[in-house]
């Protein structure tokens, strides 16, 4: 059976660890954070190894946080991802601060996994049914040699998916009939109203219809192994297209896959997941998450003490 690998984008999380970082923040009875969740889910769906994708400067303290109790249960790389990691001939403007985008965490596993790879964000819980779906579907059924990629992703119900307490942004997917993606937009400050239907923006702030049973990717991707080698030789074509003066525009997973979609060069199958995700997208989400995870405790989904 071939080797599959749980991968968790951290490299956003902050400079410095408790003092409000969200990612961080413990969310059950013991102790646990969102990401324990993912791992417990993970581990449980048949995943081999981790791969955290963190900060250099992260690395001790994320240890303490999390690593080293991994490590005890579960393979464990990290990758590290850093603004100056750039193809030869290219060099960090001054001025750029923000992080150059999942794209490039991503192209940050080369040389780290040996097969096909599940990348989820560090401050999502996502429920068991997506690991379950996407590792059998890498087990299974992926494909890593023919000319159009092979990709699948956990593929979120959208009404599942909303804050209570404002506005989220949610690629929103139009999916074929054959069940594979055909498009991805970015749809910002989403918010269900009264009357069950939702009010949503696209890019330029002008409202769009969307409806909340929509699927909607919230970067659960099953990618395989030549997915980097994709992303290697889309990296430097990305920041060549920068308009000069431009520190904020990301490299990013769902663009480059939609790329990869509209050219032929890839096919992604959407595993349809009726779990509800929930994070800490805003303070005032804490609370509700520390409830759902209570509820699912007090359902039977999870152990009071997560691993022992």
């Amino acid at each position: 059976m071939r080797e599959t690998t749980l991968v968790i984008m951290a490299a956003g999380i902050g400079s410095r660890f408790g003092g409000g970082i969200k990612q961080l923040e413990p969310v059950g009875p013991c102790g646990e954070i969102i990401m324990d969740y993912s791992i417990h889910d993970a581990l449980e769906a048949g995943f081999d190894k981790i791969v955290f994708i963190i900060r250099k400067d992260l690395e001790k303290d994320f240890k303490e946080v999390i690593g080293n109790r991994i490590e005890k249960i579960a393979k464990v790389s990290y990758a590290f991802q850093e603004l100056d990691h750039l193809p030869e001939g290219f060099s960090k403007p001054a001025d750029r601060t923000k992080p150059w985008g999942t794209g490039q965490a991503v192209l940050c596993l080369k040389g780290l996994v040996d097969g096909p790879f599940l990348v989820i964000n560090a401050d999502d819980y996502y429920g068991k049914e997506g690991f379950r779906k996407i590792h059998d579907y890498m087990v299974n059924n992926m494909q890593d040699d023919g000319e159009v990629m092979d990709i699948c992703m956990g593929g979120f119900i959208l009404k599942n998916t909303l804050s209570e307490n404002g506005g989220v942004t949610r690629g929103v997917c139009q999916v074929g009939e054959d069940g594979s993606l055909q498009d991805v937009t970015e749809t910002f400050n989403i918010q269900m109203k009264e009357d069950g239907t939702l009010d949503a923006f696209d890019e330029a702030g002008n409202p769009v219809t969307i409806h909340p049973s929509q699927h909607v990717s919230m970067n659960m991707w099953g990618l395989p192994q030549s997915f980097i080698q994709e992303l290697e030789k889309g990296f430097p074509e990305f920041l060549s297209n920068l308009k000069e003066g431009d520190i904020k525009s990301e490299y990013l997973l769902p663009k480059v896959i939609d790329n990869m979609i509209k050219s032929k060069r890839a096919c992604v199958t959407v595993l349809e997941t009726q779990d509800k995700w929930f994070g800490v997208t805003y303070k005032e989400d804490k609370e509700a998450v520390v409830a759902s995870i209570r509820k699912l405790i007090a359902d039977g989904v999870y152990k009071e003490k997560l691993f022992d």
